[in-house]
């Protein structure tokens, strides 16, 4: 495994040095587009949309309130019609898949990196990454956190203060630290 570069280590789940001069470089890049975008007037909305399509892997028609933060863009796919609220910050060291129709509240957190759990390997700098897919018609309640490798199924309700440590099915709510089910049935108009 030592002649894989740190990217596809990233890539592969395995442990690696964000440290790396080209992974820090595109987190400079990242910032940059990030700190352009949260310091642009509230009428330059189309200026700002233009600079973060630029950034994402992929995206359709979006929405984004300032401020916003991510690790380097590249990693972030978005669907269709998507909106997040102020204060969003998506840590995206592996992919972040976002389904069409999401919603985010104001502080919502987003992270697919994580440290090991062993001290002395902690201390040397050396991070994981584990990707997170959110599917489609999704709402995250405000300051909610969603932990790598965690996958929401359609439909799916996170509550307010959430920490979704485990993957969430489809049409099921979940709220709590750590997030539990709360209603598995969310879509049911009798409800």
């Amino acid at each position: 495994m030592n002649d894989l570069s740190e990217q596809q280590k990233r890539s592969a789940g395995l442990e690696y040095f964000p440290s790396n001069k080209q992974m820090h470089a595109e987190r400079m890049h990242a910032k940059t587009q990030c700190h352009l975008f949260n310091q642009l007037a509230p009428n330059d909305f189309k200026q700002g949309m233009k600079l973060l399509k630029g950034l994402f892997g992929r995206c359709h028609n979006f929405w984004i309130e300032p401020h916003f933060y991510c690790d380097y863009g590249y990693n972030i796919h978005i669907g269709k019609n998507f909106y997040a609220n102020h204060g969003v910050v998506i840590l995206d060291a592996a992919a972040v898949t976002i389904g069409d129709d999401v919603l985010f509240a104001p502080g919502v957190l987003i992270s697919t990196a994580s440290h090991p759990k062993d001290p002395q390997k902690r201390k040397k700098g050396l991070e994981t990454a584990s990707p997170i897919t959110i599917g489609d018609g999704v709402w995250i309640g405000m300051g909610a956190k969603i932990l790598p490798g965690v996958n929401i199924g359609n439909n799916a309700i996170i509550g307010a203060g959430a920490v979704v440590t485990k993957d969430v099915t489809e049409n099921t709510t979940v709220a709590g630290v750590p997030a539990v089910v709360i209603d598995n049935n969310n879509n049911n108009p009798t409800n």
